[in-house]
């Protein structure tokens, strides 16, 4: 298309044509190779080894939703990175936090990003909540392939409903299936710790502050046992990233909020091994 483009000075007829609001439509029609799910893979006998991110939290609250992640990357029993990057917002309202092959996950994201944008520029508005979700399992089914090989993704999608007024929550599997979490969730090797320590905290009337602190002990509960979970590491200055989702829109927590969170999980964690109990105290 570019090669076309330089040699004529005009777009190709591809971009002339009426399709579908769908950018995923768009490329699987005219250059299918560029989606990560139909790329064709060398013949390799036993699992591949690539770098695989991990625990991923998200908690409602009265206004909004909270997504957050660790900082750790695994490859087998190794350390991939200590400091990678795994909550990326999907536009305005929504975010995707990515557990599974993190090459794939990222580039995933990456399309989704662009797939939101492309029907807001097309269609002139954005997206229903639920049809985001919606689009991010097709792109996960699109990947299964790749994901009967070893290299499978598998997001937390979280957001803030502007029809609802309310923040909600969806959590896939490696097939696409989709299902909305209330009150909260996780996805990642941690996941099942990480969910038992959200399970005792949880309560309805979470305050903002509340819900970022409790997203910080679940990965730090999650941490605990799951030794592919990364928890808050104050000599490298390395702490999860945690995300905001509300009517004003997506913010990510700055580094020295992030830090005094954990800095205050840390210390309170010296006097209470095992965590607080039943409350945020």
């Amino acid at each position: 298309m570019e090669a076309n483009t330089r040699s004529t000075g005009r777009l190709p007829a591809a971009f002339l044509t009426p399709g579908s609001s769908s950018f995923m439509d768009f490329l699987s029609e005219h250059q299918p190779e560029l989606l990560p799910g139909k790329r064709k893979l060398p013949p390799v006998q036993g699992a591949i080894e690539a770098p695989h991110g991990t625990t991923i939290v998200a908690v409602t609250f009265p206004g909004g939703v909270v997504l957050a992640g660790d900082r750790r990357a695994t490859m087998g029993n190794v350390i991939a990175q200590r400091d990678i990057e795994k909550v990326f917002p999907a536009d305005e309202y929504s975010a995707v936090g990515i557990a599974g092959t993190a090459g794939l996950a990222v580039e995933m994201v990456k399309l989704f990003q662009l797939e939101l944008e492309h029907f807001e520029k097309v269609e002139g508005a954005q997206l229903s909540l639920e049809g985001k979700a919606n689009r991010l399992s097709t792109m996960i089914r699109s990947n299964l392939g790749m994901a009967m090989q070893g290299l499978a993704v598998v997001p937390l999608f979280a957001g803030y409903d502007v029809d609802r007024d309310q923040g909600r929550i969806f959590s896939y599997d490696v097939t696409g299936g989709r299902s909305e979490e209330q009150g909260y969730a996780a996805t990642g090797s941690g996941s099942i710790f990480a969910r038992g320590a959200m399970k005792k905290l949880f309560r309805d009337d979470l305050s903002e502050a509340e819900a970022t602190t409790l997203v910080v002990q679940a990965l730090y509960d999650a941490a605990d046992d799951d030794s592919a979970t990364g928890g808050p590491d104050v000599a490298r200055r390395i702490y999860p990233i945690v995300t905001v989702i509300t009517e004003d829109g997506f913010r990510r927590l700055s580094e020295e909020e992030a830090s005094g969170i954990a800095r205050s999980v840390l210390e309170r964690r010296l006097e209470q091994p095992d965590g607080p109990r039943a409350a945020l105290l």
